[in-house]
C-alpha cells in the first residue's frame, strides 16, 4: 500500500518511499511527478510487467468464453 500524500504534508521533513521497480528513494511531494516511481521509465517497466502478466492479483481464473452466472439465471 502506498502512503497518502496527506501524511507526507503533515510531517516537518519530506517523507520518502522506495521506487517499487528499482528501490531508489523518492520524495513524496508534488514535485515527484511519477511517485511512487522514481521516473517515467520505472513506471513504464512496471506497467509492462502487468501487461505481460508477470504481476497479477491472486484468484481463480475467469473463463471469459462462458456466460456469466447472472445471465443464465435470467433466461
Amino acid at each position: 500500500m502506498y502512503p497518502s500524500p496527506s501524511s507526507a504534508a503533515s510531517s516537518e521533513s519530506t517523507m520518502t518511499v522506495s521506487c517499487p521497480n528499482c528501490g531508489a528513494e523518492v520524495p513524496w511531494t508534488d514535485a515527484s511527478e511519477y511517485r511512487p516511481f522514481c521516473s517515467k521509465r520505472c513506471r513504464l517497466i512496471d506497467l509492462g510487467q502487468w501487461f505481460e502478466e508477470s504481476h497479477r492479483i491472486p484468484g481463480e481464473p475467469v473463463d471469459l468464453e462462458s456466460p456469466d452466472e447472472t445471465e443464465r439465471d435470467q433466461d
